[in-house]
């Protein structure tokens, strides 16, 4: 009995710890409780999706969080680090289909890990990337929430009041699959950064 418990403990430990590789927090902060749902919903996709084993297996995320967007909808959005990030486009829609499937009734989207360096104090501009630039990662991360839509367009509006609305226009080929994400796509962008943004597709003129 003794030896039974022994082996289960054993086994139990290395699920755990093939598990906790899914998921490296850059700071070495502890997992929530969400984060290992997560960790564990990647673990159980490379053991059982023949589709998705090979491409998993070097893959890991920084994080998970879920968000509340309008309509009563939950986000569930992952962090990935950015140098993986090409690799998880590759298979970033059929892994968002399986992961919506295991957090049913939730929208699953992927963000890469941005750094965004200071201002600098100084005359030493030229030593900030302008990829590191508050501008720069707040594009890109609009990028990351509609992929693999494409944007075709911007459009920043200035209300009465002095506040700033960003419309981002959408690849209207794709409006079948992804007009269903749209306020998904805007409540994330709004809890992130804090600004707010409208996504729709270009009215088509009729010939």
């Amino acid at each position: 009995f003794f030896l039974y418990v022994r082996l289960v403990n054993r086994l139990a430990a290395g699920t755990m710890s093939a598990i906790r590789k899914k998921i490296v927090k850059d700071d070495g902060a502890a997992l929530s409780e969400f984060e290992k749902e997560v960790a564990q919903a990647l673990f159980d996709l490379e053991a059982t999706n023949n589709e998705l084993k090979a491409e998993l297996k070097d893959l890991y995320i920084n994080g998970a969080q879920e968000i509340d967007v309008s309509g009563g909808r939950t986000a569930v959005v992952i962090h990935v680090p950015f140098r993986k990030l090409k690799a998880f486009n590759k298979i970033q829609q059929r892994l968002v289909r399986e992961l919506e499937k295991k957090f049913s009734g939730k929208d699953v989207v992927l963000v890469a890990t941005r750094r965004i360096n200071p201002v600098p104090s100084s005359g030493f501009a030229r030593a900030r990337p302008r990829s590191r630039t508050l501008t720069a990662v707040h594009a890109a991360l609009l990028e990351d929430l509609v992929y693999p839509t494409e944007i075709v367009g911007k459009r920043q509006r200035y209300r009465l009041d002095g506040s700033r609305l960003l419309k981002v226009y959408l690849d209207p080929k794709d409006r079948n699959t992804t007009e269903y994400k749209l306020d998904t796509f805007a409540g994330v962008y709004k809890k992130l950064t804090g600004k707010e943004v409208v996504f729709e597709f270009p009215v088509q003129e009729s010939a």
